[in-house]
């Protein structure tokens, strides 16, 4: 099992939405809207990187209302 953070910035006014629907898709283990200079953080997790990033691009980033995404691959040391 792989999983990352998405950093999410969103359009203004459209956090708790973009939130919202990103809870719903499959894979996404947690949602939280944050201050700072990311609107929203998703934990996430799949079987492979390869579904992982399929995740991303196929569902995540096609979400109305996101302008930016940054993923962060957690690693166990």
């Amino acid at each position: 099992m792989v999983q990352a953070y998405i950093l999410i910035q969103t359009e203004v006014g459209r956090a708790r939405d973009v939130a919202g629907r990103i809870a719903d898709l499959a894979g996404v283990v947690r949602v939280d809207a944050v201050t700072g200079p990311y609107d929203v953080v998703v934990l996430t997790e799949a079987n492979t990187v390869d579904e992982l990033g399929k995740l991303i691009v196929s569902n995540v980033q096609m979400v109305p209302g996101i302008t930016r995404t940054l993923t962060c691959s957690v690693v166990r040391l």
